[in-house]
């Protein structure tokens, strides 16, 4: 099962710079819930499309500018496999009939943060759910 290969592992183990970092960016992505979607939206003022939340996350966070789009952020980092997922790694899901076409911040448990589409607000679902694990394109860890 999906949920078995992405448990969290222990911060001790983490290969972070930063530990505390990582729990910031966390902290801060989690206080961002209930802002409203918005296409295009790179602010928690007027809103967040998945890409935009998650590059006002790591800019905020870390200082770090990632690419616009979820599919250039896709290539940025280092891939991950499954069972090595970490809180902070960013997670893809094809949701447009598109790889990548969607990007969110794993939280560790088998749960990501993310900015899900109109209509809707930036909250947290889980990766074992039917509708993403179908969807999973995988994951890149992003070093503060």
């Amino acid at each position: 099962m999906f949920l078995s290969a992405c448990q969290s592992v222990q911060p001790n183990n983490s290969p972070y710079q930063s530990d505390l970092a990582m729990s910031d960016l966390i902290e801060y992505a989690l206080s961002l819930e209930g802002t409203p979607y918005k296409y295009g939206g790179t602010s928690p003022d007027s809103g967040f499309d998945c890409s935009g939340f998650v590059g006002h996350v790591f800019k905020h966070s870390l200082d770090k500018s990632l690419p616009r789009s979820s599919d250039d952020i896709s290539r940025v980092g280092v891939m991950q496999k499954p069972g090595m997922l970490r809180p902070g790694d960013l997670v893809f899901y094809n949701t447009l009939h598109k790889a990548n076409s969607h990007v969110g911040i794993y939280l560790g448990d088998g749960q990501f943060v993310h900015s899900p589409g109109r209509g809707k607000a930036v909250t947290v679902a889980n990766m074992n759910e039917s509708y993403w694990r179908k969807r999973y394109n995988g994951a890149r860890r992003i070093n503060p």
